[in-house]
């Protein structure tokens, strides 16, 4: 595989705190959705969270679905 092209996959991928900066809430708010399973997506790389962005956007338009 290409290093730029596997650079750019893990690039896609938000931290914990990007996360809150997207949700306007903060960090432990997000670690506890992770934790009762509220927020999709979560994948542990060593000490660190990551969220797929596809993923969350799905999650955000299932969420607006579920409000009509």
């Amino acid at each position: 595989m290409d290093p730029s092209a596997l650079q750019d996959r893990i690039d896609k991928y938000l931290t914990t705190a990007e996360v809150a900066r997207r949700y306007r809430v903060a960090a432990g708010t997000v670690r506890y959705w992770r934790h009762i399973g509220y927020i999709p997506g979560g994948v542990k790389r060593g000490k660190n969270w990551l969220y797929d962005p596809d993923r969350l956007d799905q999650w955000d338009a299932e969420q607006d679905g579920a409000a009509a």
